[in-house]
């Protein structure tokens, strides 16, 4: 194994250690993220595995402050993580948290599980990942909103991206789909979960 593969290795094995151990998948994932809620007039998401066809994560969103804060659930609707904008005045950072289940009045003392943080007019943000050990694991998330890509790299390696997000292409053709149809691949071991509140949040990011 060269120093590359080693390096990569070392990362997938840190992310398996993610909040939700089940959505790890020990091979590359491919998924296909649709833009849009199954819900009538709700904003939000619907993502599908590509294995198997079956939906993997919801985000049904009818509340005025969407771009705020967000829910991620899995197919039964469950709340995974939430996903709130910080607030803070007179600042050049656009920072995010992600929680882990529904956050409410009595979990407001809880930690979060991730911070993506920003400065304003730039097409990256910085992503701090709270780990079990109590160290923090980094990453950089980088995209164009032009040409329709996002890559997630490990902050420490950024060797390769470990997921990467752009417009999905129908069956065998070289046809792009809607513009609301994306496909995300995922290396093995990342926290599916994690990844895909870190793309809902890039998503309102200015």
């Amino acid at each position: 194994m060269t120093q590359v593969e080693e390096c990569e290795a070392a990362a997938h094995r840190a992310v398996a250690r993610g909040v939700f151990p089940h959505l790890c998948s020990p091979s590359l994932t491919r998924l296909t993220v649709w833009r849009k809620s199954l819900l009538f007039n709700s904003r939000g998401y619907t993502v599908y595995d590509d294995s198997d066809g079956r939906i993997v994560f919801r985000v049904d969103n009818y509340a005025h402050n969407w771009r705020e804060e967000a829910f991620l659930m899995d197919s039964h609707g469950h709340v995974l993580l939430t996903v709130q904008k910080c607030k803070k005045m007179l600042s050049m950072l656009e920072c995010w948290e992600a929680y882990k289940g529904e956050k409410n009045g009595c979990h407001r003392a809880a930690a979060p599980v991730f911070k993506a943080t920003k400065a304003l007019g730039n097409p990256s943000c910085t992503i701090s990942v709270a780990a079990k050990d109590g160290e923090h694991q980094h990453y950089k998330m980088h995209w164009s909103r032009r040409h329709e890509w996002t890559k997630l790299y490990r902050a420490s390696i950024s060797l390769s991206p470990v997921a990467e997000v752009s417009r999905k292409c129908g069956g065998s053709t070289p046809v792009m789909l809607g513009k609301d149809v994306f496909s995300l691949h995922l290396q093995p071991g990342l926290d599916q979960a994690m990844v895909m509140a870190m793309i809902m949040i890039i998503d309102v990011m200015k």
